[in-house]
């Protein structure tokens, strides 16, 4: 019994010996492992209550636009860029501000919103939209190589025959027949791939395609 008492008592004072040399360390690990725990419930309730209040205001936002207010869907829009520009609610009330004013004559602050969303939208599918819906609010303000420089940075793969689409459009705008015209081949090649990887018929929007590069009457 004496024995293992001895034995036991080794123990202990090795054990403090180790704790002075290493006690601070393991007490900091202790203590910043707690903190980032702590760090992270808390970052997780605030995500989600700025989730809770941007969907609300979307949902304003919503109820605005049925109701045609175009003011308030612009005012409820600008909060959510403003207050909530982490959350996904925030790049999509762009993009719907950006119709809105686009549909009723305001382009320069469509062009913002668009160029908002393009920038700051939490997802690429939203972020290449905006961009291509951007280069369309500035061809019809006749900006056309800020449009195409928009359209010349490759989208997400769903978007390339519509980015394409609209590069010819411009570029036929400009009286770029040729140009345009090989800009709608690769649209109608992209969209052909696009539905054959699906498994779907390319649908009428083939057709759109191929009238447009027809009407350029240029060969290629």
């Amino acid at each position: 019994m004496a024995t293992y008492d001895l034995e036991e008592q080794e123990q202990i004072e090795e054990l403090k010996t180790w704790w002075k040399l290493h006690g601070t360390l393991v007490t900091s690990v202790v203590v910043a492992f707690a903190v980032a725990v702590v760090g992270w419930q808390v970052w997780q309730w605030w995500q989600r209550n700025e989730a809770a209040k941007a969907a609300q205001l979307f949902g304003n936002l919503q109820q605005a636009l049925a109701q045609q207010d175009v003011k308030r869907v612009r005012l409820l829009a600008g909060e959510l860029v403003d207050k909530h520009a982490g959350t996904a609610y925030a790049g999509m009330a762009a993009m719907v501000a950006g119709k809105v004013l686009a549909e009723t004559g305001d382009l320069k602050s469509a062009q913002a919103q668009y160029g908002w969303a393009a920038e700051h939208a939490t997802d690429q599918g939203t972020r290449d939209l905006a961009r291509l819906r951007q280069a369309i609010v500035l061809a019809e303000e006749k900006s056309f190589d800020e449009a195409l420089k928009l359209l010349a940075v490759p989208p997400t793969p769903n978007l390339m025959m519509r980015f394409l689409e609209v590069r010819g459009d411009i570029l036929a705008a400009q009286g770029k027949a040729a140009e345009a015209r090989n800009a709608y081949e690769e649209a109608i090649k992209a969209l052909e791939a696009d539905r054959k990887a699906e498994g779907l018929p390319p649908g009428t929007y083939l057709d759109i395609l191929k009238d447009k590069r027809d009407a350029i009457g240029v060969s290629s």
